[in-house]
């Protein structure tokens, strides 16, 4: 009996001690949480008390370098509905289904569908927004904030882009500068007690939106207008696929315009323009279909396309054969239509020949087999250091997304007829702005500029927060060779092939040029021009590219006029005054 008591008394001492040491852990847990962790878990109590809404910041405008705003704001509605507040559910979806021409069945699953806060539509007109809100519908939120808008519709659609629904940017200078132009979403914060609805007199909390700094660039409105008009006319006249036209300061890579034509609507950038088939039916597309088509649309021919530049690239190979010192302006050729290199028999654009002729006659008609035997005299070797010299090896750097790089032979894999080729602007590839961009350094005295449109960051009320610097790399020509380039370039315009872009009061230098895309046998042409003015010391540069025109394709007929139709019109503009 003795024992059993006290086996008992051991028994309940040790449940007693047991119970004590929970008690001390569950006190000392308690202080813990209550302590140390009060300002955790007080936040955690908070946040589930808390109906959280965005407030979008306003995105930073475009402005272009005279003043005129090329992207900015409109007010829209974003259309909310919160489940637990809800008290007339039919009425509410009546209400939305009129208002926002929403199917029934689309409005219905959003109402019903029980979560804290559900998104009905967002981009909703104001107008519409304030007649919602005139309806005062119980947990129908109407809240306010911005979707991108362009003034000008389809002006430089390729090179502003467009921002999605997030107002995040797409393509083009709204993608490259959203860092700058973004701004920071503010909130509105609302208590609800535990069945989530919102606590009467209880206020908001607002968390002020950011909004985004202005992006000011050197594209002008007005020279874009002139440029674009002038490229629409070509475009109509050739029946051609695309018509691309720049205009840029050769001194300092300032863009003042950027054609690429057929542009989009920038305000409705996901609309395709009608496919139809053979039988002129409109064609239903996939969802794969139509996003391939969405982004040939988008495509940006200038930086995102290659292409042979033909005959205007002989003013790269007379730039190294000057630098070189392998030629001299004295020097005479001969052309009997054609030249030989190695077993290759590779003609002159005119078939007779152009008989006896000096190096300035040779770049005035710019006669093949003068280019090939310069560039036989260069050799391998100094072509592809000057490729790398001029730059041509690496991309512009332009302030663009998608940039396309030079497809160029590796230097192991050129032989005589490569070279030859070569030398007058064929079997290899290069873009539009990597044209524009280095002639620009071999006529401005030999400083490789970087092309770009971003000037300056400023916030709304105009005060400079970042000015954008670039690159220049100085010295890949001569100013000796840069001057004679000049000379030779004006030359053309005033005497030789490229006389259809001379304006009467102006020195205006330039080259043409007529390549044929692949395969040769599809008898596909692009015809080009690049012009400069004043010859002696050139302000703005242009480049007109003309894509698989109908009937006469040659350069000089049809490019050359399109520059002249430009440079009477911005010159002028741009202050360069005629000569007597």
């Amino acid at each position: 009996m003795q024992r059993n008591k006290t086996y008992n008394r051991k028994k309940i001492l040790i449940a007693f001690i047991a119970i004590f040491l929970v008690l001390v852990t569950l006190s000392a847990r308690l202080v813990y949480l209550m302590v140390f962790c009060s300002e955790y878990y007080g936040q955690k109590a908070e946040n589930l008390h808390e109906r959280e809404r965005d407030i979008k910041a306003a995105r930073g405008k475009i402005i272009d370098a005279k003043g005129t705003v090329l992207a900015t704001n409109r007010t829209v509605c974003t259309i909310s509905v919160i489940h637990s507040q809800l008290e007339d559910k039919e009425r509410v979806i009546r209400v939305l289904c009129q208002e926002l021409g929403l199917p029934e069945e689309t409005v219905r699953k959003r109402v019903e569908k029980n979560s804290s806060i559900e998104r009905v539509k967002s981009n909703v007109d104001k107008k519409t927004g304030d007649a919602i809100r005139a309806h005062d519908l119980a947990g129908v939120k109407v809240d306010e904030d911005y979707k991108r808008y362009y003034p000008y519709d389809s002006l430089a659609s390729k090179v502003l882009g467009f921002t999605g629904g997030d107002n995040q940017g797409i393509i083009g200078l709204e993608v490259k500068y959203e860092s700058y132009l973004k701004g920071t979403n503010g909130k509105i914060l609302t208590l609800t007690d535990a069945r989530g609805v919102e606590i009467e007199n209880a206020g908001e909390r607002r968390q002020e939106p950011v909004d985004g700094y202005d992006l000011h660039v050197s594209l002008d409105y007005n020279i874009q207008m002139y440029a674009q008009q002038a490229a629409a006319k070509v475009l109509e006249s050739k029946e051609a696929d695309s018509v691309s036209v720049l205009l840029m300061n050769p001194q300092n890579g300032e863009i003042m315009a950027m054609v690429n034509l057929p542009e989009f609507n920038l305000n409705e950038p996901f609309v395709l323009p009608a496919v139809e088939n053979e039988e002129n039916t409109a064609l239903k597309l996939s969802e794969e279909e139509k996003q391939d088509l969405l982004n040939k649309m988008w495509r940006n021919q200038c930086i995102n396309d290659t292409y042979e530049p033909g005959s205007t690239f002989k003013i790269m190979t007379a730039s190294a054969a000057l630098e070189e010192r392998v030629v001299e302006l004295s020097d005479t050729f001969f052309c009997p239509g054609y030249k030989m290199v190695e077993d290759r028999k590779i003609r002159c654009h005119k078939v007779g020949g152009h008989g006896s002729e000096d190096f300035i006659h040779g770049i005035m008609n710019s006669c093949n087999p003068v280019f090939i035997e310069l560039g036989l005299r260069l050799g391998i070797d100094n072509t592809y250091d000057y490729f790398r010299q001029f730059g041509l090896l690496k991309k512009t750097n332009i302030d663009l997304p998608g940039e396309a790089a030079t497809i160029m032979h590796k230097k192991e894999n050129m032989g005589q007829v490569e070279l030859a080729t070569v030398s007058f602007g064929q079997s290899f590839q290069i873009t539009p702005m990597q044209l524009a961009t280095t002639v620009s350094s071999l006529i401005n005295g030999g400083n490789r500029i970087t092309p770009h449109f971003g000037v300056s960051i400023q916030d709304y009320q105009g005060n400079l927060i970042e000015e954008l610097t670039y690159e220049t790399q100085k010295g890949i020509v001569s100013e000796e060779t840069s001057e004679t380039l000049r000379m030779l370039l004006e030359k053309v315009v005033s005497e030789g092939s490229g006389k259809n872009a001379a304006i009467e009061g102006y020195t205006i230098g330039g080259k043409t040029a007529t390549s044929q895309t692949l395969p040769r046998s599809a008898n596909r042409y692009i015809s080009s021009f690049i012009g400069f003015a004043p010859a002696e010391n050139p302000q703005v540069l242009a480049l007109v590219i003309i894509n698989n025109p109908k009937g006469i394709y040659y350069g000089g007929t049809i490019a050359a006029p399109v520059v002249r139709e430009i440079f009477s019109n911005i010159l002028p503009y741009m202050g360069i005054e005629r000569e007597e």
